[in-house]
């Protein structure tokens, strides 16, 4: 019977052609807009994961109280102690410590004094131990648009733009006036090794990259750390997991103390919240819509082919051929129409995704934004991609055809002969 089924949709094409193509064109833009929205948002979650939030944070409770003013005065002392007690806790998880600094950028002339000045700011990662992984996990070498890296302790990075705008090229000094842990004015002397493109908006204007151990004696962080980043085995982040971890570091650091450490998850941090309901929601929001459109379409497609068909139903119904079996035959072969679109529009999908997954640079459009977000939007294409698609692809055609079938349990065999005779 599928045998007879699928012939008789391969001679006549009247009744499949159109409907695949429909059906195709649907699911072609759902998984498109899939892998875009999954690439857009995951891109912007992994962004910030990389450079701010970690899939855990640890500060102390006075600072994550003031996090967005990036608090040094309230920052984790003893962090040596409680890196070695992470490390034997959570084995398999990579911890790093981060200190967010800034300050007012002097350029100096050749006579030492001030050419040009700006507001900076940065963060103060481990560039020098051979066993680290931080340059990599932000991506500088590949970063770089003058110079070379950092491989001594008085030697920043600066962000390509801030650095034009000073007039800075790699090897001039630089000073960073600031103020350290305990409220004393800092001041200290660096030599520009290189310039980066960050990708953001935001760190572009005014970035910097500095060794940690060197921002520790500039502002007098000896065994003291702003935040201290962790980020899960696999590499990926994992809510279930990340909750798991927080949970348990939280119970076993409980406190009053208001330096006391406390850790979040990615999903508690800013707006992170948001941003990772947003992939679910959206994920949902196409799905839901373009099944509904491609139910309305199909339906109108299998009421025109009903007409068509309409002698040809009469006449099965005047042989004897009951009513819940055409309209289980209809069915089935909606089934096959839309399991046939489905593959055609997965693949033309994920051939457009693939096009898209060198991205769209929109830069230009975020000079004045403050968001940490990457300034080229790209899509990506997931194991979900490959299968999404077939859901409301099959789901609508088989609906549409439904809905549309009903009107063959309102013939009356009665009237077949005459309709037939005439």
């Amino acid at each position: 019977m599928l045998r007879f089924y699928i012939k008789g949709l391969f001679r006549d094409r009247s009744r499949s052609l159109m409907p695949i193509l429909v059906v195709a064109i649907g699911v072609t833009l759902v998984v498109l807009m899939q892998c875009w929205v999954t690439g857009v948002l995951g891109d912007m979650i992994v962004f910030n994961a990389k450079f701010a939030t970690g899939h855990v944070k640890i500060m102390s409770k006075a600072y994550n109280e003031n996090v967005d003013q990036k608090p040094n005065d309230l920052a984790l002392l003893g962090t040596d102690e409680l890196l070695q007690d992470l490390l034997v806790d959570y084995p398999g998880m990579e911890w790093v410590e981060r200190i967010q600094f800034g300050g007012l950028v002097d350029a100096p002339d050749e006579n030492g004094d001030t050419r040009a000045q700006g507001p900076g700011g940065g963060m103060a990662i481990d560039l020098l131990s051979p066993d680290s992984k931080e340059a990599e996990r932000l991506n500088l070498e590949k970063s770089l648009v003058r110079g070379r890296m950092i491989q001594s302790p008085e030697e920043i990075l600066l962000s390509d733009e801030f650095a034009t705008k000073l007039e800075l090229e790699p090897g001039d000094p630089v000073t960073l006036i600031g103020t350290t842990m305990y409220g004393a004015m800092s001041i200290t002397n660096f030599t520009v090794s290189g310039t980066i493109k960050f990708g953001a908006a935001a760190l572009d204007r005014g970035g910097m990259v500095a060794d940690i151990n060197s921002v520790r004696m500039a502002l007098d962080m000896q065994d003291a750390t702003g935040e201290i980043l962790g980020y899960l085995p696999e590499g990926e982040y994992d809510e279930l997991q990340a909750n798991a971890v927080a949970g348990s570091f939280n119970e076993k650091y409980s406190s009053e103390d208001e330096f006391s450490p406390v850790m979040l998850t990615l999903r508690e941090q800013g707006t992170m919240t948001m941003y990772l309901d947003m992939v679910d929601y959206f994920k949902t929001l196409i799905i839901g819509i373009f099944l509904v459109a491609m139910a309305i379409v199909l339906w109108n497609s299998g009421l025109l082919g009903g007409l068509r068909r309409y002698g040809e139903m009469g006449l099965r119904i005047a042989l004897g051929e009951e009513k819940r079996h055409i309209y289980r035959s209809l069915i089935t072969e909606s089934l096959f129409i839309g399991f046939a679109g489905s593959v055609v529009g997965t693949a033309f999908g994920l051939f457009f995704a693939s096009l898209l997954s060198k991205g769209i640079d929109i830069g230009s459009m975020m000079q004045n934004s403050t968001m940490m977000m990457q300034g080229v939007m790209k899509a990506r294409i997931t194991t979900d991609a490959y299968y999404i698609g077939f859901i409301p692809g099959i789901l609508a055609t088989a609906l549409g055809t439904a809905l549309a079938g009903i009107g063959i349990f309102k013939r009356k065999t009665a009237q077949l002969f005459k309709e037939l005779q005439a």
